[in-house]
């Protein structure tokens, strides 16, 4: 499990953790600029209760791991319209609520707030979110355990299940041979059977014939008997 002074020397550590922006609001309302998206150097700062230069000491320290989670500098056409953008999302009392355009304006996302929050060693906000991560790490792996247990609980009944299936095999192979054997004599019988069939039929109509001569005999018999 990754410790909060790993997380503070390791940048692999850091962007494992870049996902889990929501801890940011479990610890303390992180205020936005109107657009939703961003907020500036004095926000951070207040956010975690330092200074704005502790805050530009720290993005300066690691500028390049800041610009990679979407840390911006504003200036000239661009940072005016920017400002400009922002007037007119502004929900406040008029155009005085927006504070006035610098010369230049960094910005940060709640990416790079949570990066701030994982290198800034004065603040107690920011050790507060380093905890939530860890012990959200600490429960996410012990979940991962558990499900690995199980998982291989049930491996390990499929490779009895599998044993058992390969026992049965021979079993179901006899049980085949010996209904094909069944078949095979129910197909004879049948044939037996339809040969009976055939030759009582012809027997009925032997008998048939038989008893109509026996009755002709009958009848010539009573013809030749003397009158009285």
């Amino acid at each position: 499990m990754p410790t909060e002074v790993a997380l503070l020397e390791s940048r692999a550590l850091r962007v494992e953790q870049m996902v889990r922006v929501d801890i940011l609001d479990k610890v303390k309302s992180l205020v936005m600029l109107p657009d939703g998206i961003h907020v500036r150097t004095e926000d951070v700062a207040r956010y975690f209760e330092v200074s704005t230069a502790s805050v530009r000491r720290l993005t300066d320290r690691h500028r390049a791991e800041f610009t990679a989670h979407g840390l911006r500098t504003l200036r000239g056409s661009e940072l005016e319209s920017f400002h400009s953008d922002m007037m007119s999302l502004w929900k406040g009392g008029g155009a005085e609520s927006y504070p006035q355009t610098p010369l230049q304006l960094r910005l940060y996302t709640r990416r790079t707030v949570l990066n701030v929050a994982m290198l800034l060693r004065e603040s107690d906000i920011a050790r507060c979110v380093r905890t939530y991560l860890l012990d959200a790490e600490t429960d996410l792996r012990e979940r991962y355990d558990s499900l690995d247990f199980r998982v291989t609980r049930i491996e390990s009944c499929l490779a009895g299940v599998g044993s058992a299936l390969q026992e049965l095999g021979p079993v179901l192979r006899r049980m085949s041979e010996r209904f094909d054997s069944l078949d095979r004599k129910l197909g004879a019988t049948h044939e037996v059977v339809g040969a009976m069939r055939v030759r009582l039929a012809d027997v009925a109509h032997d008998v048939r014939r038989v008893d109509a001569r026996l009755g002709d005999v009958a009848h010539r018999l009573k013809d030749l008997r003397p009158e009285p």
